[in-house]
Order: structure tokens, then sequence, then C-alpha cells
């Protein structure tokens, strides 16, 4: 387990009361595919797919999708990799689906979404592809939509530590911040009107 939730290539669970939990990838690529043992993945997703389906590929161009097994984008089955936009269908297998997102103009980050009915393993509502930064917040360019929160929070990456930006003051793990915290593995973030944590993953 890293020492730091912000090393690059490391994962975590975000999990924001009131509004659901998340897989975060900090790598530039990831693996996706079926949970089993003795394979590394970056999404262990519970389907009906290979244990190593696809990859997605972040550069300064943007997001590619690479096919190992049978992917569809857009329902065009793809023999070579592909780039990706906002609004992209992707299917793995004959039922995995899943969409991809990019909210906000001024990120690079992404976000998967599920289409059908499958889960990441442990259970997530999604999946968040963390470049440098990544907004929470009630507008809906947020890479989280919280609808009743009042203020943006972001967190951002340095170096390879990961931070948290908020308006104001807040709490990481109980010590008091003001405009920015230092996270680490398994914080706990609160403030007037919201509160959310960490679970930091292994990597194998």
């Amino acid at each position: 387990m890293d020492d730091q939730p912000g090393r690059n290539g490391a994962k975590f669970m975000l999990w924001i009361d009131a509004v659901g939990g998340y897989w975060v990838c900090l790598g530039d690529e990831v693996l996706l595919g079926q949970p089993v043992r003795g394979v590394r993945l970056d999404v262990p997703i519970l389907g009906d797919i290979s244990s190593r389906h696809a990859r997605i590929c972040r550069d300064a161009e943007g997001y590619w999708i690479e096919p190992l097994r049978e992917v569809r984008l857009d329902d065009r089955l793809l023999r070579v990799p592909a780039p990706l936009v906002d609004g992209s269908q992707i299917g793995l297998g004959a039922r995995v689906r899943l969409a991809f997102r990019r909210p906000h103009a001024l990120s690079a980050t992404a976000r998967l979404d599920f289409v059908s009915p499958h889960r990441t393993y442990p259970s997530a509502d999604a999946i968040l592809l963390m470049a440098e930064s990544c907004v929470l917040g009630p507008k809906p360019h947020s890479h989280v939509v919280c609808r009743n929160w009042t203020e943006e929070i972001m967190l951002y990456r340095q170096g390879e530590a990961l931070f948290c930006r908020a308006a104001g003051s807040f709490e990481v793990d109980g010590v008091a911040c003001t405009g920015r915290g230092l996270l680490r593995p398994n914080s706990r973030i609160t403030g007037e009107g919201f509160s959310l944590s960490l679970e930091a993953l292994a990597t194998a």
C-alpha cells in the first residue's frame, strides 16, 4: 500500500457522505478487467470480461482506449487504439457498458460511469481517472456533482502528494486547515456542509 495516495499509479476509494463512493486511479495508464488472482488490475470489474480486457491511457493529447479483448467504442468494434472524447460509449465484451466523461474544460481528469448494472470490486458508483485535479461540488461541470453543497472542493496533486483545497476552514483528520490540507491514506476531511474520506487500496 502506498505511503501517499498521490503517488503515480496508486488508487484509492473516495467516499463522499450522502453522495457515493468513487474508485480513483492516479496513473496515466489503467488496466480494466475481471478480478482474477495473480493479475494486477487498476480497475477490477465484476462482469463477463477477460482478466486483461482493455487499457485506457492518458497523454498530452487526451485519452485513448486500447482493446486487449473485445471492445466496442460507440458500437464500433475496435481493432487498434482509438481516442476517447466526452460522451464516448465503451463496451467491454457482450454486456459491460461504460460512458466516458470529461466534464470540466480546465481539467484533464475523466470519469467512467457504468451504463450496465456492473460495478468495480470493491463496489464503486463510478471511476475517476484523476490527472492534476478533481473538482467536487454542486456545479454540473464538477467531476463529482454534490448537489447539496454550497462550495466547490478540489483534490489536487503536487509532486507525489495529494492535497485538498477549499474556501475557508476545514479539518483533515481532526487538524484545522485554512485553504488547503495535506491528505494521507485513509484521511477524513470535514467542513461546514461537507464530509468525505479516502480509503487506500492495495496496488496488487
